[in-house]
């Protein structure tokens, strides 16, 4: 066995690419990247660019913004769903382009033209595209750089899951549209990359399948950061609460929970009618805010700075998810502490947990129900669940080994 030292691997200088800013990091997108950027640039170069909303507050300046070396903005003005301006993008989209919603609203010729500046300037190694919105601004024909595109969710998965569940013919016929047309570009856009990285091998294998993709380089396992939660773990809840913990301006999110509220819980209250349901996250719309006025024992917390002071008062965790791709890191957040889940099989995709170890799975409104009650009413049984989930499989997630992960996939073209 040889005494020399290992030889460490080149330091790269990566321009990476996202559609928006990454603090706050109150969605699970933005906090896998911005984990998994923290871990990488202790040994590269990171330079971030992305749009950014004037009119929303800047945390660049705030703890927390260590991602990046150099981190680069360009002004973009985001339309809240809902919003007549998000009306009228959605209706000149539909008539006008043949690009999905998700896609056309992000479309900027400003930042392509940076993007080509800084392939011609040959000073990065790499380029990333992170998910799939920002992937029109990188041009058909590839240039001097190496990019991958780091492909968070299958997107048009989502689209025909949520058009699948959709009841309103009007609106399932619409949603049938955005599917085809991200699924007509997905496969365009990811074709364009030197390399598609996914973050689970469902994702690889589909990629690969359904868009007969040849540069798929592999998935990177999401992380979670087991101290962070420890204090929620050290603290048991005093009263028999529901949770749901996610960003509630993501459609996925939106209808799994009032899935859940309308055909679950009436089920869950026969047995327990003073139980509590707290929904922690993001921009609740006015759906949710309207059942939350109709029952007093609903609590809708909006944005909040911390999650662990809410996540302490939940005794049982859902993860409702009847639509979605990817993974959910929100998942393993819950799991680090110490709380106990119920989901559905779409909401626990990708993370190799097992019913009845880690968690309890249900499909339809009825035995998710029961497993909720099962959770809430033995104590021992979701005290034992949950620290086998802790031990199993939130602790030996790392971002530091995602990172590291995603960097040996991306050399693959370099």
């Amino acid at each position: 066995m040889s005494n020399e030292p290992p030889v460490s691997s080149p330091r790269l200088r990566i321009l990476w690419v996202k559609s928006g800013p990454l603090l706050p990091a109150n969605t699970g997108g933005r906090i896998r990247t911005l984990q998994m950027l923290r871990a990488m640039s202790r040994q590269h170069d990171i330079t971030f660019l992305a749009q950014r909303d004037p009119t929303q507050p800047d945390d660049e300046d705030k703890p927390g913004a260590d991602y990046a070396a150099r981190r680069l903005f360009v002004p973009w003005r985001d339309a809240p769903r809902g919003s007549p301006r998000f009306a009228l993008g959605a209706l000149v989209n539909l008539c006008a382009s043949a690009l999905p919603y998700a896609l056309w609203k992000y479309q900027s010729p400003r930042l392509a033209a940076r993007i080509r500046e800084m392939d011609e300037s040959g000073q990065f190694d790499l380029f990333v595209c992170d998910f799939l919105t920002p992937g029109l601004w990188f041009a058909e024909k590839r240039g001097r750089t190496p990019r991958v595109i780091f492909q968070h969710n299958v997107e048009a998965l989502i689209w025909n899951r949520m058009a699948s569940n959709e009841t309103r013919a009007p609106v399932r016929s619409y949603l049938r549209g955005q599917h085809a047309r991200m699924e007509r570009w997905e496969k365009t856009l990811c074709a364009r990359f030197d390399g598609v990285i996914t973050v689970s091998p469902e994702d690889s294998r589909l990629s690969r399948e359904r868009y007969q993709l040849t540069n798929v380089l592999g998935d990177v396992p999401a992380g979670v950061d087991v101290e962070y939660f420890a204090q929620v773990r050290d603290t048991p809840p005093a009263e028999a609460v529901i949770g749901f913990l996610g960003s509630m301006d993501w459609l996925p999110n939106i209808e799994g929970v009032r899935w859940f509220v309308e055909k679950a819980l009436p089920q869950v209250r026969q047995s327990l009618p003073k139980v509590k349901v707290r929904i922690i996250g993001r921009n609740p719309p006015e759906s949710l805010r309207r059942l939350a006025e109709l029952d007093p024992l609903i609590e809708l917390t909006g944005t909040v700075d911390d999650v662990r002071p809410h996540l302490s008062k939940c005794r049982v965790m859902i993860v409702p998810l009847l639509s979605g791709g990817g993974t959910r890191i929100k998942l393993l957040e819950i799991m680090a502490a110490g709380r106990a889940v119920v989901s559905t099989t779409v909401g626990a995709e990708g993370l190799g947990l097992q019913h009845e170890r880690h968690l309890l799975l249900a499909d339809e409104p009825d035995t998710f129900a029961a497993a909720v009650l099962q959770l809430l009413q033995d104590a021992p049984a979701a005290q034992a669940m949950s620290e086998r989930a802790w031990r199993e499989a939130a602790c030996p997630q790392s971002w530091q080994a995602a990172g590291e992960r995603f960097v040996s996939l991306a050399r693959e073209v370099l």
